[in-house]
C-alpha cells in the first residue's frame, strides 16, 4: 500500500496507474478518475454534465497569449490564467486591465512547467472578492459518498491558502446546503473513490461555482477533522484497503459538527517583501501546545536548514475551540508562543491578520491580503535575544572589535554603586531628586536662569565626567550603560551643581561610531534619570557637531531636536572665535529656547607679549558677543594654558566691564594648574568653573572636583555637598578600571602645553593616532611639528575641529620628513590631508588676521577655490523633509533624531544603522561583557526591556569548520541551549561566497530571497529604465521578476541562467547613464 500524502505524486495519474499494475494498493482515487477530475479543463467539463455552476472560462487549454488576448476581448478584465495541472497556488496569474497579459501567460506557463511537469493554462473570467470554499469528500468503492462539511479556505496570497477555517463563518444556510449538494454530485457523477475536495467559489452575490475537485487530501484537513472527530487518512487506508463507509460508521446522518476549528500554516516567507520565501538555518525554534492545538510539523527544529528548493511551510498550527471566537483567541495565544529565529517567518503577519475587523466577523475574500495594506503594519519580533547571541559569539570567537581598545578591563567584579549619606542616614536615591537648578529653566525660562545664576553668591560648578572628562582620558568610550547606573544617585549627589555636561562635541559621532549606541537615546534616558540639574552640551556653531559647516537649516534642525530631547545650556563656540560662525549657532538656540553659552575660546598664553591673542583681543571678542545677545559667557581654555594670573586678570576685566554678565570658564589640568586658574577665576568673579569626579580628573581633562572645593572653602559657595562629591567619585574610581583598556600612557602634568598648546582631548587622540600610524616613536617630534604647524597655519585658535587641522598637518610632516620651509616651498606639489585643505578653502570660517599667502593660494592651486563669505552663506539649505522620505526608504522607521543624526555623519550613521540591525540595541550589555569576551560557565544577565531579563551562559565554543572558516557557539539562554554561527575571521580558510548587495545603495541589485536564476534580460552595458525587468529568479516554486530600482546602464552583471543565489547577494548593478 502506498500512500502518496498530499504533495504532487497524489496528482500524478501515471504514478498512481503505474502502483496499481505493480499490485499495490493505491490510497487515493483510480488513476482514470484523477485523469477525469486531475486538471481543471477536464473538471469544467464534469461539471457541466451534472448541471453545477462554473465561472465562465474556455473549453480547453489555451496554447497561445493570443486565445487569451481573445477571451479577455469577450469577456473582459479581470482575468485569471491557471495551470492546468497542479495546484498550491503555482502556474496562476490574476491579469487586471492595463497590466501586460503577455507576460502574464508566460509566466504562468513556465511556473506551471517548473512545479508540475506540464505548462499547459487555461484562463476564466475572475471574480470580485469571492469566498473560496471547499467541501472534504469521502467516497468508497461502492458508490457510496459523503461530505465532512465544509472549510473557508479564502484567506490566500498569491493563490495560496494561508488562514483556513471550519466551518465557514459567513454562509448563507441555503448556500451552504447548495454547495454541499453540488459536492457530492460531482464525486458521485465522476465515480470518485478515496478523500478528495470539492472546491467552490461563492461571489458577494452568495452565487456558487464550481472550480475543480483535487484528487488527494489536503494541507487543510486537519480542521475537518478537528471539528468532525473523523480522522481522515485513517479513513483513507481504510477504503483502500476495501472497507465501505458503512463499514466504517461514516454514513452521511452520522457526520456531525462539533465547534469551530482554524488553521495557520506558518511559513518561512516575508510578508512585507510579498511573501518572497526567506531561506537559512533555523537558529531557534520553540513550539507552542495546550488544550485545543494541534501541529502537524515538517522540517522545523533548531539546525534545520531552510533551502529555496522546497515549499516554505515549517508546521500546520490548528486550534479547535467551542466557536469561533473562542478558536480565534486560543490562535493568537499559540502564535505568540511560537519562538522561530534565523529565518523571518508569516508569524506576525498572521497575528495582524487574526485580530483584523473583517477577519473577526468572519467576512474575508480571496484577494484580502491584497486589498487589505494594513495588514502589513506588524508588530515584528525584534529577535533581540538571537542578535544579542551573534554579538557575544562574535566577540566571543574573535575578541573586541572595539576600535582603541588595548587589552581587557581591569575591573573585574561588577561596579558597586555607591550609597550617599545626609546626617548619618542612607539617602534614598530609587527615585531621582527633583529640586535643582533646571527648575528655574523649565518654570521661568533661561533669561530667570542666568539671572538667578549672576545672584548667587558664590561659584557653582559643572560636572563634566560625563563628557569632557571621558574624552580627554579614555577616548570618549564611556557607555551610556555606565552614566545610567550612577544617574539617580548623581541627581542627588549633585543636586546644587550648576550642570552636567554630558553630550555634544566628540561624544556624539563616538556613540554611534565606537560603541554603537544611539547618542540622542542616551540624552533621552539621561534625561528621565536626572530632571533636576541642567544638560550642558557643546555646539560647535556652524557646524553643528560635524567637523565642517553645514547649511544653516541643519543647525537649526538640529539644536530644535537637542532643545526636545533633553539639553538645556548650549555651549556655542567656533574653533576660530568667527563671530559670524559663531552666530548661527546662538541664533538656532534662541530659536529653539535653549540657555546660549556664546563662548570665547582661549589660546595660547595672554600673559606673552608676543602673541596675538592678548587682552585686548578677548575684551573685544566678549564685547561683540555681548552685542550678539548672549544668557552667559563662556570661557574655553582647550589646550589648559590659562595661567593663574591670567584667569584673574581675564576674568577681572570681564567682570569690571560687565558686572551683570554670567560667567562660566572651562579648562584642561594639561599642566596641572588647573586647580590654581579655576580658583583664581572663582575669586576672580566667575560665576561657574568647570571640573571632573576626582578619579576622572587631572592632566587632559578638567581640575579635581573636590580639590577646587577645598580651594574655595571658606571663601566661596560651590552648593556642592563635599561628601556626596567623594562618596560619588567612588563609583568613577571603578570606572577608571572598567575602561582602562582605553587609557593613554599619560603619567603625569605637561608643562610644555605652554610651548605646543595641543588641546587635552586632542594630546590623548594624537598619542593614540600617533601610534597608529608607526610614529609612535617619534612622540616628542611630532610636538616639535605641532607647534611649527601652528605657524605656518598663521597662529590659529586651537579648538576642534581647528586642532584637527594643526595635529594632521603635524603627522603629514614628520611622516613625509617635511620641515616648515619645504612646506612653504613646495606647497603646489604636496597631497595635503583633506582637513588641510578644507581649513585653507574656508569651509572652517576665517582665521583672526586672515590666511597666511602665498601659503594658502599654492595650497589649494587647482585643488579647490577659496571661500571669502562665510559657508552657509553659500551652502544650498537641506531639504530636510526629503532626507528623512529617503532614509525611512532605506532603513524603514525614522525620527527626526535620526534625520538630525544622518546630516551630522551620513557615513557613520549608516553604518551605525547596519549594526543596529545585526545585532540588535548593544547599549543595553553590561561593559564587563561588551568590551571582553564572556567567561565560559559564568552566568550573566541584560536587561532587554523593564521586566525582561535574558540570563545567559557560555557553554562551549566548536571546532574550526574547515570548510566554512566557522566555529559555532553555544550559550545557555533562560535554561535554554542556544547557538550562533561566528565567522572566526583569524582563521587562515578560504571559502567561496558572493559579493552582498549593499541594501542602503539603490544602484546595487540584490537577490531579494535565496533562489536559481531563470532569466537574464540584460547584458553589461544595456540601457534599462526604473521598472525594466532585468532578472528572473525562482525559488520554492514561485518565479519573481527583479526589476531596476533606478535607470542607467548594467554594469558589473554578475551571474547567469541557472546560477544559484542567497539572498542580497549581488546581481548587478545599475550606473548613472
Amino acid at each position: 500500500m502506498i500512500h502518496p500524502g498530499y504533495g504532487f505524486l497524489s496528482e500524478n495519474s501515471e504514478f498512481a496507474r503505474k502502483v496499481e499494475e505493480a499490485g499495490i494498493a493505491w490510497v487515493g482515487p483510480p488513476a482514470h478518475v484523477i485523469d477525469a477530475v486531475g486538471d481543471k479543463v477536464s473538471a469544467r467539463n464534469l461539471a457541466q454534465k451534472c448541471n453545477v455552476p462554473t465561472v465562465p472560462g474556455t473549453p480547453g487549454p489555451i496554447e497561445n497569449v493570443e486565445e487569451a488576448e481573445e477571451f479577455v476581448q469577450k469577456y473582459g478584465y479581470p482575468v485569471i490564467i491557471k495551470a492546468a495541472f497542479g495546484g498550491g497556488g503555482r502556474g496562476m496569474r490574476v491579469v487586471r486591465e492595463g497590466e501586460d497579459i503577455r507576460d502574464a501567460f508566460n509566466r504562468a506557463v513556465s511556473e506551471a512547467k517548473t512545479a508540475f511537469g506540464n505548462g499547459t493554462v487555461f484562463i476564466e473570467r475572475f471574480l470580485n472578492k469571492p469566498k473560496h470554499i471547499e467541501v472534504q469528500l469521502l467516497a468508497d468503492g461502492e458508490g457510496n459518498v459523503i461530505h465532512l462539511y465544509e472549510r473557508d479556505c479564502s484567506v490566500q496570497r498569491r493563490h495560496q491558502k494561508v488562514v483556513e477555517i471550519a466551518p465557514a463563518m459567513d454562509l448563507p444556510t441555503h448556500v451552504r446546503d447548495a454547495i454541499l449538494s453540488d459536492a457530492v454530485k460531482l464525486a458521485k457523477t465522476a465515480h470518485y473513490r478515496n478523500a478528495g475536495t470539492a472546491e467552490f467559489l461563492v461571489d458577494d452575490q452568495n452565487r456558487h461555482y464550481f472550480i475543480e475537485i483535487n484528487p488527494r487530501i489536503q494541507v487543510e484537513h486537519t480542521i475537518t477533522e478537528e471539528i468532525t472527530g473523523i480522522d481522515i487518512v485513517a479513513a483513507q487506508i481504510q477504503i483502500a484497503a476495501g472497507a465501505n463507509l458503512a463499514e466504517l460508521g461514516l454514513t452521511q446522518d452520522r457526520v456531525t459538527i462539533r465547534g469551530c476549528a482554524i488553521q495557520c500554516r506558518i511559513t518561512t516567507e516575508d510578508p512585507a517583501k510579498g511573501f518572497q520565501p526567506d531561506t537559512g538555518k533555523i537558529e531557534v525554534y520553540r513550539s507552542t501546545g495546550g488544550n485545543g492545538v494541534r501541529l502537524d510539523g515538517g522540517n522545523a527544529f533548531s539546525g534545520a536548514v531552510i533551502s529555496p528548493h522546497y515549499d516554505s511551510m515549517l508546521v500546520k498550527c490548528t486550534c479547535l475551540g467551542s466557536n469561533f471566537e473562542v478558536s480565534r483567541r486560543k490562535m493568537l495565544r499559540a502564535l505568540i508562543e511560537f519562538r522561530i529565529r534565523g529565518v523571518k517567518t508569516n508569524i506576525p503577519f498572521l497575528l495582524t491578520l487574526l485580530t483584523n475587523d473583517v477577519f473577526i466577523k468572519g467576512k474575508c475574500w480571496t484577494t484580502f491580503i491584497d486589498d487589505t495594506p494594513q495588514l502589513f503594519d506588524m508588530v515584528r519580533s525584534r529577535n533581540r535575544a538571537q542578535r544579542l547571541l551573534a554579538y557575544l559569539g562574535d566577540l566571543v570567537v574573535n575578541g573586541s572589535q572595539i576600535k582603541g581598545q588595548i587589552g581587557l578591563p581591569k575591573l573585574k567584579t561588577e561596579p558597586i554603586i555607591p550609597e550617599l549619606y545626609s546626617n548619618g542616614k542612607v539617602v534614598d536615591v530609587t527615585e531621582p531628586q527633583q529640586k535643582g537648578w533646571r527648575n528655574i529653566i523649565v518654570e521661568q525660562g533661561p533669561e530667570a536662569f542666568a539671572k538667578a545664576v549672576r545672584n548667587h553668591k558664590g561659584t557653582l560648578i559643572m560636572d563634566t565626567t560625563w563628557r569632557d572628562a571621558h574624552q580627554s582620558l579614555l577616548a570618549t568610550r564611556v557607555r551610556t550603560y555606565d552614566l545610567l547606573a550612577i544617574a539617580k544617585t548623581t541627581s542627588h549627589g549633585l543636586a546644587g551643581a550648576f550642570a552636567l555636561e554630558c553630550w555634544g562635541g566628540a561624544t556624539f559621532d563616538v556613540a554611534m561610531r565606537f560603541l554603537h549606541e544611539d547618542p540622542w537615546d542616551r540624552l533621552r534616558q539621561l534625561r528621565k534619570a536626572v530632571p533636576n540639574i541642567p544638560f550642558q552640551m557643546l555646539l560647535r556653531g556652524a557646524n553643528g557637531v560635524a567637523y565642517s559647516s553645514l547649511p544653516d537649516n541643519a543647525i537649526e534642525h538640529f539644536v530644535e531636536q537637542a532643545k526636545k530631547t533633553g539639553v538645556d545650556i548650549f555651549r556655542v563656540f567656533d574653533a576660530l572665535n568667527d563671530l559670524e560662525q559663531l552666530k548661527v549657532g546662538v541664533d538656532a538656540v534662541k530659536k529653539a529656547g535653549g540657555v546660549v553659552e556664546a563662548t570665547v575660546c582661549y589660546s595660547g598664553d595672554m600673559l606673552n607679549p608676543d602673541k596675538k591673542y592678548n587682552l585686548d583681543y578677548y575684551l573685544d571678542t566678549v564685547s561683540k558677543i555681548v552685542e550678539m545677545g548672549t544668557h552667559i559667557l563662556g570661557i574655553k581654555d582647550m589646550a589648559g594654558t590659562l595661567k593663574p594670573k591670567a584667569a584673574t586678570l581675564l576674568v577681572g576685566s570681564i567682570r569690571a566691564k560687565y558686572p551683570d554678565l554670567p560667567i562660566h570658564v572651562h579648562t584642561h589640568d594639561s599642566a596641572g594648574t588647573g586647580v590654581a586658574s579655576m580658583t583664581a577665576c572663582a575669586l576672580a568673579g566667575a560665576d561657574a568653573v568647570d571640573a571632573a569626579s576626582n578619579s576622572m580628573s587631572g592632566m587632559t581633562s578638567q581640575p579635581s572636583i573636590s580639590a577646587i572645593l577645598a580651594s574655595l572653602e571658606g571663601s566661596v559657595d560651590t552648593g556642592l555637598n563635599v561628601d556626596h562629591v567623594k562618596q560619588i567619585d567612588s563609583y568613577w574610581a571603578q570606572m577608571r578600571l572598567l575602561y582602562s583598556c582605553f587609557e593613554a600612557d599619560l603619567k603625569g602634568p605637561d608643562p610644555e602645553v605652554y610651548e605646543h598648546e595641543i588641546p587635552g582631548g586632542q594630546l590623548t587622540n594624537l598619542i593614540f593616532q600617533a601610534q597608529q600610524v608607526g610614529l609612535g616613536a617619534q612622540w616628542a617630534e611630532t610636538k616639535k611639528a605641532y607647534e611649527e604647524a601652528n605657524e605656518l597655519l598663521g597662529d590659529i585658535v586651537k579648538v576642534t575641529p581647528t586642532s584637527k587641522v594643526v595635529g594632521d598637518l603635524a603627522q603629514f610632516m614628520v611622516s613625509n620628513k617635511l620641515s616648515a620651509d619645504d612646506v612653504k616651498n613646495r606647497a603646489s606639489e604636496l597631497d595635503f590631508p583633506e582637513s588641510i585643505l578644507d581649513f585653507f578653502q574656508g569651509l572652517m570660517g576665517q582665521p583672526y588676521g586672515g590666511f597666511p599667502e602665498p601659503l594658502r593660494t599654492d595650497i589649494l592651486k587647482g585643488k579647490r577655490e577659496p571661500y571669502h563669505v562665510r559657508p552657509g552663506k553659500i551652502l544650498k539649505p537641506l531639504d530636510i523633509p526629503a532626507i528623512k522620505t529617503d532614509l525611512e526608504r532605506r532603513f524603514g522607521h525614522i525620527t527626526e533624531n535620526d534625520v538630525a543624526s544622518y546630516i551630522m555623519y551620513p557615513k557613520v550613521f549608516e553604518d551605525y544603522r547596519k549594526v543596529l540591525d545585526k545585532f540588535g540595541d548593544l547599549s543595553l550589555v553590561p561593559t564587563s561583557v561588551f568590551l571582553a569576551p564572556p567567561e565560559i560557565g559564568k552566568s550573566f544577565q541584560v536587561n532587554i526591556a523593564k521586566g525582561k531579563i535574558l540570563v545567559l551562559k557560555v557553554l562551549a565554543i566548536g571546532e574550526l569548520s574547515q570548510q566554512t572558516g566557522t566555529r559555532e557557539v553555544y550559550f545557555e539562554l533562560n535554561g535554554e541551549m542556544r547557538k550562533v554561527t561566528v565567522e572566526d575571521k583569524l582563521a587562515a580558510i578560504e571559502t567561496v561566497s558572493r559579493l552582498k548587495a549593499d541594501p542602503h545603495n539603490v544602484n546595487e541589485v540584490g537577490a531579494p530571497m535565496a533562489g536559481v536564476v531563470v532569466e537574464v534580460r540584460v547584458k553589461d552595458g544595456s540601457e534599462v529604465k526604473k521598472g525594466d525587468p532585468l532578472i528572473v529568479l525562482s525559488a520554492m516554486k514561485m518565479e519573481m521578476v527583479i526589476s531596476a530600482p533606478v535607470s542607467g546602464k548594467i554594469g558589473s552583471l554578475l551571474v547567469k541562467g541557472g546560477d544559484s543565489v542567497d539572498g542580497s547577494d549581488l546581481l548587478c548593478k545599475v550606473l548613472k547613464a
